[in-house]
């Protein structure tokens, strides 16, 4: 190998090209040092200085490329026959020039790339996959980040990176960061609750950047002439993180409060064009300053689908500047803004920016309360989403007033499948007939009223709008004190809801007649499909309406999940219709999760609820 890379040399290179060679086989020397030689010696050609022979000069010693033919091959093959002599194993151990001579281990005396990586991965217990590196909640150590970091150059194909619920991660990112230019077709990086500190906000934004000098001193020539093991360190000199993972789609670094105040570090290292569709930065702290960087940063992601900023109380202050960029998304589908500490003005902003986004498919402002009283004169454009399939505006003060406009603006949502409305008093008390307007909604899946001071009329009104929901799935009525004893207003909507699968019916007052109704309803061929019903914290039911529905229960084939546990502030004993239960128990093959809190069971009740899976072969989880 060696004799045929000094055949193949051009006699007319100049000594000059020889000290070239030796700064570029010299091993010690970093890739800025062996550029700045370069440049050093291109400015100081005319002069000759000495210096002591290299290793390299040592072996190329006695060779005049300026002379004869013959006497250059005559030198030659003296110099291979004195290396023979040396080392007569020269051929075997693969000696190269760009090397300066090193030693390399031959694969077999190392494993693979694609081997260390399979290792990594089942020493985690996880299944090894070149596109998808799921290591969600894995206990990784600061050692198993740096490890993760060396074995990126050998996952090209990578598209996802999940090291969410890992602690350590904190303060550990930089030495991932500086290896994502070998995946640079990764799509999506998760990081939420990853402890991440200020240096990993750096890192992401610019843990690729390298300050490089002026082109003029003629260094990007000598860049371009590296090997390509020390060309690949400058590769990215000119690229920030963004830059180089290019391809990016999903960026999740949720529940990392030290993002707080520090978020303009990351963001404006975003290029224009950048191709980012969701970003999601769920309690992460974010403060007013914040808001106005997130503000800016919608000018250069025009492709963003998912924005999620939830959970972020001083966010709120900046929500007007927000919502005059979100017109440059006028893709974006899901806007969640829940407890974001929006205010009645804020709500006016983002009404106005409602009018730039057709597309959106999901709109949650929910938990902000200060904006209850500001619907009246901020739903202008809320009626032109005609596209809008869930809205969440639970716990949000909605008053009287409100529910005038409310009434005659989410009827015309045409495309509406889900609808929370929850812990809102004035849903119920209005006069306005919102819930009985509902029937101009026939896609709606989930409809969730809990805690909305319903009386008997707006429960009559809801299950009169509820016969011309075919589609409906979710029901909560929970915490609605009416319904106990009334939940006969509901008999025709429930027989005719063939798709129902969740029914709530938590903290309703309940008497033993309703849960008869509901175990009659079964008996007749309706509730089908149900699989998770909340009768829980209704104490009023005597020991003999529990034992009705018990002796029922078992026609409850899809049920998954059934509670019937008493309110925090009780205790009572559990009667004859245990008995009942467990024997229903048997006959409900999909049921994985009972709720019994604060049923006093005794002695031989609970030998016989943990003896009840190893007898029946069963894994229910009971909740006592």
């Amino acid at each position: 190998m060696l004799l045929n890379l000094i055949l193949s040399a051009d006699p007319l290179k100049d000594d000059q090209n020889c000290q070239d060679r030796h700064e570029e086989d010299n091993p010690k020397s970093s890739p800025f040092d062996f550029v700045m030689k370069q440049f050093q010696g291109k400015k100081c050609a005319p002069e000759k200085s000495k210096e002591k022979p290299s290793a390299i000069k040592q072996f190329f010693k006695g060779f005049d490329f300026g002379k004869s033919e013959d006497k250059d091959r005559r030198e030659i093959e003296e110099t291979e026959i004195n290396n023979a002599e040396t080392d007569d194993q020269s051929e075997k151990q693969n000696v190269s020039v760009e090397d300066g001579l090193s030693h390399l281990p031959s694969e077999a005396e190392s494993p693979s790339g694609e081997q260390r990586f399979n290792q990594f991965m089942e020493k985690l217990g996880k299944k090894p996959n070149s596109k998808n590196l799921d290591l969600n909640n894995c206990a990784l150590s600061a050692a198993d980040i740096t490890e993760l970091a060396s074995l990126l150059p050998f996952l090209p194909e990578l598209e996802e990176i999940s090291l969410s619920w890992n602690g350590c991660v904190g303060g550990t990112l930089r030495a991932l960061t500086v290896h994502l230019h070998h995946v640079n077709l990764l799509k999506v990086l998760r990081l939420n609750n990853c402890r991440l500190t200020a240096e990993d906000v750096i890192s992401l934004g610019t843990g690729f950047h390298l300050h490089l000098l002026p082109d003029s001193l003629g260094l990007m020539s000598s860049i371009s002439s590296l090997p390509t093991s020390y060309s690949s360190c400058f590769h990215t000199g000119q690229g920030e993180a963004f830059e180089i993972v290019s391809q990016l789609e999903e960026l999740d670094l949720s529940w990392n409060s030290n993002i707080g105040g520090k978020l303009s570090l990351l963001t404006k290292k975003l290029q224009e064009g950048c191709k980012l569709k969701c970003l999601k930065i769920t309690d992460c702290s974010l403060t007013a300053k914040d808001g106005e960087s997130l503000a800016e940063i919608l000018n250069v992601i025009p492709n963003l689908e998912v924005l999620d900023v939830s959970i972020n109380k001083n966010i709120g202050c900046s929500m007007k500047v927000i919502a005059q960029d979100l017109k440059n998304v006028p893709g974006l589908k899901e806007l969640n803004l829940h407890m974001c500490g929006l205010k009645q003005d804020s709500l006016q902003g983002l009404d106005t920016a409602l009018q730039h986004l057709a597309e959106l498919r999901k709109l949650d402002i929910s938990c902000n309360r200060e904006i209850g009283g500001g619907f009246k004169t901020s739903t202008a454009h809320l009626a032109s989403l005609k596209n809008l399939e869930v809205l969440d505006l639970h716990q949000c003060c909605i008053t009287e007033e409100d529910m005038t406009v409310l009434s005659q603006v989410i009827p015309l949502l045409s495309s509406l499948q889900e609808l929370n409305l929850s812990s809102n008093k004035n849903v119920g008390l209005s006069s306005d007939p919102l819930l009985g307007r509902l029937r101009f909604l026939p896609k709606l899946r989930s409809v969730t009223i809990s805690n909305c001071g319903l009386d008997e009329e707006s429960l009559s009104s809801l299950a009169e709008a509820a016969l011309h929901l075919p589609e409906l799935e979710i029901l909560d009525l929970s915490w609605n004190k009416c319904v106990g004893g009334n939940l006969k207003l509901l008999l025709g909507a429930l027989k005719l809801a063939t798709e129902i699968q969740v029914l709530r019916l938590s903290s309703c007052n309940l008497v033993a007649e309703d849960l008869a109704l509901l175990t009659s309803l079964r008996q007749d061929g309706h509730l089908a499909r149900l699989q998770k019903l909340d009768l829980s914290y209704n104490n009023n039911i005597s020991d003999e309406g529990w034992a009705v529905f018990c002796q029922g229960l078992g026609a409850f084939k899809e049920l998954s999940e059934l509670d019937v546990s008493l309110r925090p502030s009780s205790c009572r004993d559990c009667g004859l219709w245990f008995r009942e239960l467990l024997a229903a128990l048997t006959q409900l093959p999909a049921l994985a999760e009972l709720g019994m809190q604060r049923w006093a069971l005794s002695e031989s009740q609970r030998k016989q609820m943990e003896g009840f899976n190893q007898d029946n072969r069963r894994n229910i989880r009971f909740d006592c």
